[in-house]
């Protein structure tokens, strides 16, 4: 995908001038770069000291451990699977392939290369993603808990021929801050798990490539920040890297002043990125766990260093982990809300480790956890690795006294009822900062599980670069349980990662004060994002019943309209006129609910449609299964609501 003249001008309007005199000075710095490559200082008596507590490695539960040696064994074999790609090439990578389509990024200066033409380069996510060396950490972690040092040896491998083939400048994996600093936090574990091999000095500290390497990303970071409307995870990412570096890699003559500068950024970018109840201000939850993951690595490196962090970012951590708390259903899955791409801030971990569980345990294991937390009975190999270094602490701040359900500030709100039902409504902010990259357009929509199954799904996010009309679908109004009018989103699109106009979403009612005692609770919004007309949508959740009943009503002139229901993957759907009897199986248990859909509107199920794209959930990112989608479609006039009820069977 190329960005056209158009986008270029689309993109410049969301600017302010503080960014754009920013990027003007960035584009002078990389042309001045281009013939101007300064040579790292030289560094003698360099040492690392940021090692693991003794008897770290004892902590790690031994079924984790289990699981992370059995993919460490994987990974020795070449086998490895990224975006829905499976790879049996990884004993010996071709840094810059994109096994995808099976292009090379061109080489030459970095900042050339064409990397979101995947004509050009082919898959930048597929390319990307092996350059973070969580790989490695995955690699080095096993050789810590089993001290074999074939896990050492292929590690060290590794690192020496990326290092090789990518100079400092070169190609593809020196164009975006956030590899670069993902890349670096993957070094300093990596450096940390391998310390009691006999090689690991001479990897790193004793190796001037390695050195160099070092100082280039460092270098890097310090001068290409991610500005204004970028300034998103992509900073976050940045700044904990930079910083988590600088302390444990501390060798430089401007390594204190990276520090503090990355520190700062940290601080003011963490603040920034999160909403005061603690959700982050994307509104796409996997980037909410992606910035925490970032946030306690950054802490663990200070504290390892003994450099002092400001208050407001373990405060900023814990009302995150408290609202992830608070979010998650039944089984510790958080809404599927806006953008994800699979992305970590660090891997340590094998298969089937619970991301979420993971993050509420270490969590508990610095902050404490609250009565009304939800259990995590499951194991991990990160939590111990970052306790050992976290200093535990409480800041001294009131937290929740029972289970959060309305979060103001980002619209949220999750509405429980009986055996497990969970329902997120959407009445938020249109994503975050001017562009708003990561959202969808998906105002006022629905997402309902049943015990953790997707029984009206959000469909998720499948893919970003060079498929330009299933970016489209699963960012549209009609990929969301919701409202469309007149064949239009809600918000406007001006390309995979910009949008000129957004949906404003006021919530005009948010009473779950009756969850506990088994009565009704409610949630009531509207948004203005169809001109001339609003949608205003209520949904009660009663208890007694197990039902949910959501009605929409649309303010204006007669429009077409299209209303859409997405079914989980799990759910097998029996459509006859307005209803629709779903079936699934949970733990061997045949379950069942009835969907009575609005009579004013004729109904019809799609599933696995590609011309234009309808009937598809997106587990993760690169992969897509079909499924089923109910849309009615009709017209709405004023003179009434459409009214959906969808009853769970005991």
């Amino acid at each position: 995908m190329t960005m056209s003249a158009g986008w270029y001008l689309r993109r410049l309007s969301r600017m302010g001038p503080q960014e754009v005199g920013g990027r003007v000075g960035d584009a002078v710095r990389r042309r001045r770069w281009r013939s101007a490559r300064p040579d790292c200082p030289s560094v003698t008596g360099a040492r690392f000291t940021a090692v693991l507590p003794a008897g770290t490695i004892a902590a790690v539960p031994p079924d984790a451990a289990k699981r992370l040696i059995a993919e460490a064994d994987r990974l020795m074999y070449g086998h490895a699977e990224y975006f829905g790609v499976v790879r049996d090439d990884l004993a010996d990578p071709d840094w810059w392939c994109d096994p995808k389509t099976g292009r090379r990024a061109p080489s030459g200066y970095a900042f050339d290369v064409p990397y979101r033409n995947e004509d050009a380069v082919g898959d930048i996510k597929q390319i990307w993603e092996l350059s973070r060396h969580q790989y490695l950490t995955v690699l080095a972690a096993a050789y810590a808990i089993t001290g074999d040092e074939r896990y050492a040896e292929r590690v060290a491998a590794h690192l020496r021929s990326w290092w090789a083939a990518n100079r400092p400048l070169r190609g593809v994996h020196w164009i975006s801050g956030i590899e670069l600093g993902i890349r670096l936090l993957s070094w300093v574990w990596i450096r940390r798990l391998l310390d009691g091999w006999p090689g690991a000095a001479g990897l790193f500290e004793g190796n001037p490539v390695a050195v160099k390497q070092i100082w280039h990303h460092q270098r890097w970071l310090a001068a290409f920040p991610s500005r204004g409307s970028s300034a998103n995870n992509h900073v976050i990412a940045e700044a904990a890297g930079q910083f988590a570096a600088a302390c444990a890699f501390g060798w430089f003559p401007s390594s204190a002043r990276w520090r503090a500068d990355a520190l700062r950024s940290l601080e003011r970018h963490l603040r920034g990125n999160t909403f005061d109840s603690g959700l982050n201000r994307e509104l796409a939850t996997e980037y909410h766990g992606l910035v925490l993951e970032l946030g306690l690595a950054a802490v663990a490196e200070a504290d390892a260093a003994g450099r002092p962090v400001p208050a407001s970012i373990r405060l900023v951590l814990l009302r995150m982990t408290d609202a992830l708390a608070a979010i998650v259903d039944s089984r510790l899955r958080p809404p599927r809300q806006g953008d994800a791409d699979d992305g970590h801030g660090l891997v340590v971990d094998g298969a089937g480790t619970d991301r979420w569980a993971s993050l509420l345990a270490t969590g508990n294991a610095v902050f404490g956890r609250l009565d009304w937390w939800p259990a995590v009975t499951g194991t991990d190999v990160r939590t111990p690795l970052l306790a050992a270094l976290i200093r535990p602490t409480a800041p001294a701040v009131s937290r929740p006294a029972s289970r959060p359900a309305h979060f103001a500030d980002a619209g949220m709100t999750i509405l429980r009822g009986p055996a497990e039902i969970w329902c997120r409504c959407d009445g938020g902010p249109h994503g975050f900062l001017s562009i708003a990259a990561h959202a969808h357009a998906d105002a006022l929509s629905v997402e309902v599980r049943h015990d953790g199954v997707d029984v009206l799904a959000d469909p998720g996010t499948f893919c970003y670069h060079g498929q330009p009309e299933w970016r489209q679908y699963f960012r549209s109004t009609l990929g969301h349980n919701t409202l469309q009018l007149d064949g239009g989103d809600q918000s406007v699109s001006g390309g995979p990662f910009l949008w000129t106009r957004h949906a404003r979403s006021n919530v005009l009612v948010a009473d779950t004060s009756g969850a506990s005692d088994g009565g009704t609770v409610r949630w009531c919004a509207e948004h203005d994002g169809y001109q001339r007309s609003v949608h205003r949508r209520q949904v009660d959740l009663t208890a007694a019943s197990q039902e949910l009943r959501v009605v929409d009503e649309v303010r204006g002139p007669r429009r077409a309209v299209h209303l859409a229901f997405h079914l989980g993957p799990a759910i097998a759907a029996d459509l006859v006129g307005n209803r629709a009897v779903l079936t699934w199986t949970r733990d061997g248990e045949d379950r069942s609910a009835a969907l009575d859909l609005p009579g004013q509107l004729c109904w019809r199920a799609h599933r696995g449609e590609s011309d234009p794209p309808l009937g598809w959930y997106s587990a993760g990112f690169g992969r897509k299964e079909p499924t089923t989608t109910l849309v009615g479609t009709g017209f709405a006039d004023g003179a009434e609501g459409f009214t959906t009820v969808l009853r769970f069977r005991g």
